[in-house]
């Protein structure tokens, strides 16, 4: 989504492509494919052909806080995740409305373990009326309460990201991780169910409503819809959890 979101603000520009924008244009395309240094390399790229462009800082911003996911060492996440406040202070600094760099800044904020002050960039990005992806900011806040383990807040936040947008796959996710962890498995297969109406071709909600039939106790129920899950996805994240929760299943 954030990416889009900059290809699409970019393009809205309508100007001859000079070096900085083609260099950007392959910075996205690297992330995309995810090799992130590419990426890396050529967004600082962009960035020092044009230094003001506020959508070049914030594209660096999305590569430094995808590296801070590949980190193997506290160090090397630490630095990264610092380059992507950094980057997303001077998006904000070159243009005050963007809001989506409000979010990446937050976000970021709260990775990094500054967490109120993170969450006071959400709520700002969450209360703009041009923000354009609002059920991404309030999903967000409410992932930084879930990992505090306030799970009450999380879940109305997880919801209003859902009221924002009911195509939003993380944000329902989220309702079912917050119900799961208050032990109110009936609810969530109820919140499950009404997200696999909206979305019926998901296989992460597919996979999640499984799971939370399998903590029920109902393995008959949780059974088929994991078995799917398994044989669609093999290799992505919901296919592997659903073929790991199969093999704990007791003999039929």
């Amino acid at each position: 989504m954030a990416l889009g979101l900059i290809v699409a603000a970019v393009a809205a520009r309508g100007q001859t492509k000079g070096e900085g924008e083609t260099r950007f244009e392959a910075g996205l395309a690297h992330l995309r494919e995810g090799r992130i240094e590419l990426a890396l390399e050529e967004l600082k790229a962009a960035v020092k052909a044009d230094p003001k462009s506020p959508y070049f800082q914030k594209g660096l911003g999305v590569a430094w806080g995808r590296m801070a996911d590949r980190c193997r060492d506290e160090k090397c996440r630490e630095r990264a995740l610092k380059e992507a406040v950094a980057a997303a202070r001077k998006a904000l600094d070159l243009n005050q409305f963007y809001v989506d760099a409000r979010n990446d800044l937050g976000t970021a904020l709260i990775r990094s373990g500054k967490r109120e002050e993170g969450r006071k960039e959400l709520l700002a990005a969450f209360g703009d009326p041009t923000n354009p992806a609002p059920a991404l900011t309030a999903r967000n806040l409410g992932q930084s309460y879930f990992e505090e383990r306030n799970y009450g807040e999380a879940l109305n936040w997880f919801q209003t990201s859902v009221a924002r947008d009911k195509a939003y796959t993380d944000g329902w996710l989220g309702i079912a991780d917050a119900l799961f962890a208050q032990n109110r498995l009936e609810e969530a297969i109820r919140q499950l169910d009404a997200a696999l109406q909206a979305l019926p071709d998901d296989l992460a909600i597919l996979g999640a409503l499984g799971e939370a039939y399998y903590r029920a106790g109902r393995f008959s129920d949780a059974r088929p819809r994991l078995q799917t899950v398994a044989a669609k996805d093999p290799v992505g994240a919901a296919g592997r959890r659903a073929a790991e929760l199969l093999k704990k299943f007791p003999a039929q």
